[in-house]
């Protein structure tokens, strides 16, 4: 939101970007202690007033427009704290305020009287004893008589329970449009009721964006009249919002009649007599989602006594607490870390390799979660998870489609499998040091040519990541539309390494692999996309390929089947232990095709000793993001843009730094929104966008120009950011440094790292101002890092070129490599030198890390283009080039006869 004074003090009250709700908020309620606690320090110290109850009136006007989306404090708080106020009775104002920052600061429960609870539960399935239950809200949708909804909610009130796991408030909005801004802006809700009453519009002041977000997120079904219809768009509506909330449905009249006609939809239909059922399914739908089968289950094993007689001395500190040498590692790490350490796949423990109890349910419960079929943990991270979805797929002589600035793992992976590779370049951005995605006119026009080719046949899989390491993300659902256009059983595997927090946000999820899938998955089955694809098709009978290119191809849907796979490292944007990584399956012939060969994968890249630590962490961290991911990324998102707009803003820091928006990381011709930067133009901008143009950039990815501070990427990442000032960050290039927010980032994290980058600020000042005093030469400048034009992927030698003529034989240059006498090393100017007679075959991977993908691969020749990107990348970590040695090569007579 833009809740601030505004330039003459005044305080706007109408709701804004809902993005930092949460924030302005919690400010707003910290500002009227604040002013407060001033009027009440004046009285202490016997000094005239100078505040009145007229200066908090811009203050309580926007607590007003806020707190209708709220049960606690509420509304009814915000006019008592007014009138106190107005009859000069701060100090139990100030009381009731600050009960209310005590709330807003835990996040926990609070009592009726909205001061914070002790409400502790006894029952040992539900939240720890020690701790208070964490604040929960109910949205009721209804816009009959107060008198009428008070009683309802006194008589849900009156079913709670000393032995309820959780405690919730109710809070009622009348209309559809107010039941979709609560959902945005108010994260507490965990579950829904809908009645039969529920008018259109609102009656509140909203911003123009967030009245624009909601008014395209329910379309034309907010002119919707009869009664039951508008009640079904509206619980869609909140399935495409909030998809992990329950829904349920309130009705007085025909009540079977209505459960029949809206199956589905609702968790449960209840009629206006049956609170208590209707009060233990609330809690009934929110105990699932707080369910740990496999975390549970091993804090079971840890309280159990026994004997430890397997392979594993440090079970039960066995190993450690007798000894007098290593006994800090448990003060270190704890004595449940410890006890929770065994080797058995008994006791209720289970088997990550052949899951039937705990493992089994967890994973089931990711599934939901993540909205695949199928999930899966790795306990060995994503780069394990990219090999066995590739082993279950691909065979020798299939062909893969693969993004050649993939992640390192996908390309051993190939050499594995002995797929034949037909490598796909991004669009490079030079002026930047940074590639970008891979076109879909490139992998249709690829596609295509295979097809000319005769060898579609052939093609099993392609491999894409969603999203890069730099934020670009694509636009799933038209990149498997358009392909299985052309190849109906086309296999996916999406690396959504970095997007595993995705899912749970509305702007975010519709880029995800899974509900794309599932949006694809409805479309095929409705008569409207049956009639649109058989159009298309008697109007392209016969088309040439520039024509298949430029148009946007339809799938059939009585042919095309849905494969598609995601794989997820959880430990990089959401809670897991460093390495804990799921594989999402939403594969129509899964059963039929791959299950069995996917397992024997499986069975291949898993320890038969997996971490039970980190299946217990991926476990907890599915229960995190059902209960408050979209709280964590909403405010995750935030936060990145509170940085942005902190660098855009700050005088001293524009000097240095800029920050890369949308219109510098994607090109013109791949948007079709007009914005540089939709994110920061509110959320209607931002979801417009994101249904719209082929590539985004994730706002959570802060792209920072360092080139005005004469220091390239990588020594400003350890010299200034990491050995300076201990902030770490992933990944830079020549010219940037990439900055990333997570659902664990603070507001105080952030603030510290303004601090720093304005620290720095000012020592280059300060060294540029010496200089020009000792009327020496001024540091570099801004034209002092100059860009490394990026290279594409050169071709694979004629060796290694399979029958198709764009896809290699990696996996045959890979092994050659091993044989004695068939490699040499070379530098790169003895490589130029053989450039001028001929070609020059890598032998190995050679691989910048980060971010983790080849400039080189096994088969793959040299170019100039390429030489001139290593000789001046500045990278300290490459692998595969030995510094003393140069490239690993091939000897041309080891190609004989092909020289």
């Amino acid at each position: 939101m833009t809740f601030a004074p505004t330039a003459g003090g005044r305080w706007g009250a109408e709701i804004g970007t809902p993005e930092s709700a949460w924030r302005t908020r919690k400010d707003t309620w910290e500002y009227l202690g604040y002013a407060l606690s001033g009027i009440l320090q004046q009285r202490r110290m016997g000094q005239l007033e100078t505040g009145s109850s007229a200066s908090f009136t811009g203050i309580l006007q926007l607590l007003e427009s806020l707190e209708p989306y709220w049960a606690l404090p509420g509304l009814q708080a915000v006019k008592d704290i007014s009138e106190l106020i107005g009859l000069g009775r701060y100090s139990e104002a100030m009381s009731r305020v600050e009960s209310v920052n005590e709330m807003l600061r835990t996040g926990f429960h609070v009592s009726e009287d909205g001061a914070p609870g002790d409400n502790l539960s006894p029952d040992a399935d539900g939240p720890t004893p020690s701790r208070p239950a964490p604040h929960i809200e109910v949205l009721v949708v209804d816009s009959g008589p107060s008198e009428e909804l008070e009683r309802f909610t006194k008589e849900l009130r009156d079913q709670r329970r000393g032995l309820d796991k959780f405690s919730y408030h109710v809070n009622v909005v009348p209309s559809f449009v107010d039941a979709l801004v609560a959902l945005v802006i108010n994260p507490s809700i965990q579950a829904v009721i809908l009645t039969p009453r529920i008018s259109a519009h609102s009656q509140q002041r909203l911003s123009s964006s967030l009245r624009r977000f909601v008014e395209r997120r329910a379309g034309s079904r907010l002119q919707e009249t009869r009664s039951i219809r508008r009640i079904i768009h509206l619980a869609d509506a909140v399935a495409e919002i909030r998809p992990e909330l329950d829904v349920f449905l309130m009705a007085g009249v025909a009540l079977e009649s209505l459960a029949g006609s809206v199956n589905g939809r609702f968790r449960r239909v209840f009629s206006r007599t049956d609170a208590m059922d209707l009060h233990l399914s609330i809690l009934g739908g929110i105990t699932e989602r707080f369910e740990t089968p496999f975390f549970d289950a091993i804090q079971e094993y840890s309280r159990r006594p026994g004997g430890v007689f397997h392979a594993l001395p440090v079970s039960r500190g066995g190993s450690v607490l007798a000894s007098p040498w290593i006994e800090d590692m448990a003060d270190f790490y704890g004595m449940n870390l410890l006890l929770a350490e065994t080797s058995a796949t008994s006791g209720g423990l289970d088997s990550l390799l052949d899951p039937h109890g705990a493992i089994k349910e967890a994973q089931e419960l990711a599934a939901r979660a993540f909205g695949s079929h199928r999930s899966y943990f790795a306990t060995n991270g994503t780069s394990t998870a990219n090999k066995i979805v590739h082993q279950s797929i691909v065979g020798p002589g299939d062909i893969v489609l693969v993004d050649r600035n993939c992640h390192k793992s996908h390309h051993y992976a190939l050499v594995l499998a002995g797929a034949s590779v037909s490598y796909l370049d991004a669009y490079p951005l030079d002026e930047h040091s940074l590639y970008g995605a891979v076109p879909l006119e490139s992998i249709k026009r690829r596609l295509l040519a295979i097809r000319d080719a005769g060898q579609l046949d052939r093609v099993k899989m392609i491999t894409l990541t969603n999203c890069t390491f730099d934020g670009i993300v694509y636009d799933p659902r038209r990149v498997m539309e358009e392909c299985l256009a052309i190849k109906p059983d086309l296999v996916f595997l999406w690396d959504e390494a970095w997007f595993a927090f995705a899912g749970f946000h509305p702007v975010y999820r519709q880029r995800t692999a899974m509900h794309a899938a599932a949006v694809l998955e409805q479309d095929f089955t409705t008569a409207d996309y049956g009639r649109r694809f058989e159009e298309q098709r008697a109007q392209l009978a016969g088309a040439d390929t520039e024509t298949l290119v430029r148009t946007h191809l339809l799938a059939d849907p009585t042919s095309t089947r849905l494969r598609v796979y995601a794989t997820q490292s959880t430990h990089k944007t959401l809670t897991s232990l460093r390495q804990g990584s799921m594989i999402h399956v939403f594969d129509q012939d899964f059963a039929e095709l791959n299950e069995e060969s996917f397992l024997e994968a499986f069975m291949t890249h898993t320890s038969t000793s997996p971490n039970y630590q980190i299946l217990a962490s991926l476990d907890i961290g599915r229960r995190q993001v059902e209960l408050e991911g979209y709280a964590l990324v909403q405010r995750q998102a935030d936060l990145a843009m509170s940085i942005r707009r902190t660098v855009g803003r700050h005088a001293l820091l524009r000097k240095y730094f800029r920050v890369l928006y949308t219109s510098d990381l994607v090109p013109d011709a791949y948007r079709v929104s007009s914005s540089p930067n939709p994110a920061k133009d509110g959320l209607a901008s931002w979801d417009q966008a994101w249904a719209e143009d082929e590539f985004v950039v994730d706002p959570c990815r802060i792209t920072l120009d360092i080139t005005a501070t004469g220091v390239d990427g990588d020594t400003f990442k350890h010299d200034y950011l990491m050995d300076g000032h201990r902030i770490q960050v992933n990944k830079t290039s020549r010219s940037n440094v990439l900055i990333m927010t997570t659902i664990g980032t603070t507001r105080s994290s952030v603030a510290y790292l303004i601090e720093v980058l304005v620290k720095i600020a000012e020592d280059l000042d300060r060294k540029r101002a010496l200089s020009r005093v000792k009327t020496r030469a001024l540091p570099p400048g801004p034209d002092s890092i100059p860009s490394i034009p990026l290279p594409d992927f050169s071709r694979f030698a004629p060796a290694f070129l399979t029958a198709d003529g764009a896809s290699g034989d990696m996996r045959s240059a890979y092994y050659l490599s091993y044989r004695k006498g068939t490699t040499e090393h070379l530098s790169s100017a003895q490589i130029r030198d053989r450039l001028a007679m001929g070609y020059v075959v890598s032998a190995s991977f050679v691989t910048p890390y980060p971010p983790g993908f080849p400039v080189l691969v096994p088969g793959q020749c040299f170019s100039a283009d390429i030489l001139d990107y290593m000789d001046v990348l500045d990278t300290r970590e490459i692998h595969g080039y030995d510094k003393e040695l140069g490239y690993l090569v091939f000897r041309p007579e080891a190609l004989y006869p092909v020289y």
